[in-house]
């Protein structure tokens, strides 16, 4: 299930520097993190979704990457991210 428009709305105004910027990494990673945690939810009922389980590993490695991004460009703005997520810090 994709992401509703008023969730995502939701999110650029936590995470965007502007009303209407979607393309910034930040806005990117929180987007990700809340698919990741809808298909968390949904693993829960649905044990055996293994298609679906796939798409989850795609979605973890590109948020991986954009975190890296965040992280190697402005490290403050990485860990503004990182505590407002609740993520882990792998790195």
């Amino acid at each position: 299930m994709s992401i509703t428009k008023e969730k995502k709305v939701e999110i650029v105004k936590d995470f965007g520097r502007e009303p209407d910027d979607t393309g910034s990494p930040e806005v990117q990673i929180a987007i990700l993190s809340d698919r990741v945690g809808y298909l968390t939810e949904h693993f829960k009922t649905h044990k055996k979704d293994y298609h679906s389980r796939m798409g989850l590993l795609k979605i973890i490695a590109k948020r991986r990457k954009l975190l890296k991004y965040l992280r190697r460009k402005d490290i403050r703005r990485y860990k503004t991210v990182i505590a407002k997520l609740n993520i882990r810090d792998k790195f």
